[in-house]
């Protein structure tokens, strides 16, 4: 396996798998490359130093600094060997997740636990570490280390302490303005330009992958890349997963998709972020697919009614039903919206429609939205297969 870079990065301790976006000490101001400074991390231990790998290191608040590193799968150790495995933290259908610490060193991190038992699920695993170690950038969560066992492989993930950004704008004491989102939108595009221009499409992007690197830090960091995929010139991908609510249209209909997937999601989150509502959400999974399919959608004006022009435009430009018509993860880092010092609206926005969007979305079921775009997948395929018939029959008259 190829390694990685070895960079700094922060990390800090709480329940929450996530990130640490390594900016400028003037918090949210987007995502930048932190200056060089020498470290070393015991979990570089059996990896490798990129070719031409600069070690570099940020400190800021007492926040942990560590190195970038070209992670190669150690199947001489047991992660056992080197964690102490503390409380899971969750699951999902690769397996699950857990806290760990390091026994050399006390510090904590994420141990994230694949099946490994047939030669598919070894494949997509190792899959998913070769692509984390494409994306070495301060606002995307990153892989430190890897452990492969005899049924199961472990990627030992930074661990941070600030939880999702929408759990965070709904405490008493944070800000949410119309500012504040733009420097949100400023963080997650600059992670999304450098996993594009990986040729690396994220394919599951929504606010519970959005997530800040402590309690008191506005700095954010994109987590969770199980559904990323790295696209090569005239190979079509379509996928058949993601979560419902933030997908395009493209993904519902099953077509090819491509970077322009990533920036319509994009697009609904800073709706939600921004109204606290969801543009294409339903009264079920099926009428959210088929909102979505339709690309019918508004600013109403109850909860947009204090947002700016320009807001408003930049969301346009993203939740456009036609692909090729969406900004590209550049072309909106350039948008007037996040170009400007300050928005003219400082206005604090409404945190109780976002509580709300919280609530559902805490009882939501996965499973049940899958059932219903595979329903609409198949709706979708008759409706083609009876069009088809009908122009044949047509073809065969007097």
């Amino acid at each position: 396996m190829a390694g990685r870079r070895c960079r700094g990065l922060g990390s800090s301790r709480s329940r929450h798998v996530g990130i640490a976006c390594l900016s400028t000490p003037v918090p949210a101001q987007g995502c930048q490359e932190p200056g060089a400074v020498s470290s070393t991390r015991p979990d570089c231990a059996g990896t490798q130093r990129g070719a031409g790998g600069t070690i570099m290191s940020q400190a800021e608040g007492g926040e942990e600094t560590f190195e970038y590193c070209d992670v190669a799968i150690n199947s001489q150790e047991k992660v056992s060997d080197v964690y102490t495995q503390l409380e899971k933290l969750g699951e999902g259908k690769f397996g699950m997740v857990y806290r760990l610490q390091e026994k050399a060193t006390g510090k904590i991190r994420a141990g994230k636990y694949f099946r490994t038992r047939t030669a598919k699920e070894k494949q997509a695993a190792w899959a998913e570490v070769e692509l984390m170690n494409l994306l070495h950038h301060p606002c995307l969560v990153q892989c430190l280390a890897a452990f492969q066992g005899p049924a199961e492989l472990v990627m030992v993930m930074e661990y941070v302490a600030g939880g999702e950004l929408f759990e965070r704008i709904v405490d008493d004491d944070f800000e949410h303005t119309e500012p504040s989102s733009t420097q949100y939108m400023r963080q997650i595009l600059e992670g999304l330009q450098f996993m594009h221009g990986q040729a690396i499409v994220h394919l599951d992007l929504k606010p519970e992958n959005i997530v800040c690197i402590s309690p008191s830090s506005h700095r954010l960091k994109i987590i969770d890349f199980g559904l990323a995929r790295k696209l090569a010139p005239g190979i079509p991908v379509k996928v058949l997963h993601g979560t419902p609510e933030f997908m395009a249209p493209e993904v519902v209909a099953f077509e090819p998709v491509d970077f322009s997937t990533d920036m319509w999601s994009i697009g609904v989150i800073c709706y939600i972020l921004l109204s606290g509502e969801s543009p294409f959400q339903g009264d079920n999974d099926m009428e959210t697919l088929s909102n979505i399919t339709a690309a019918q959608w508004d600013f109403e004006e109850e909860t947009f009614s204090d947002i700016s022009q320009q807001a408003k435009d930049f969301i346009s430009q993203l939740l456009q039903k036609d692909p090729r018509r969406r900004l590209s993860s550049a072309g909106a880092l350039l948008h007037p919206w996040l170009q400007q010092p300050q928005p003219s609206s400082t206005k604090a926005l409404s945190k109780e429609r976002i509580k709300q969007f919280l609530t559902r979305r805490k009882w939501q079921k996965t499973g049940k939205a899958l059932l219903a775009l595979n329903r609409l997948t198949l709706l979708s395929q008759s409706q083609e297969r009876k069009a088809s018939e009908a122009q044949d029959e047509e073809g065969d008259g007097p």
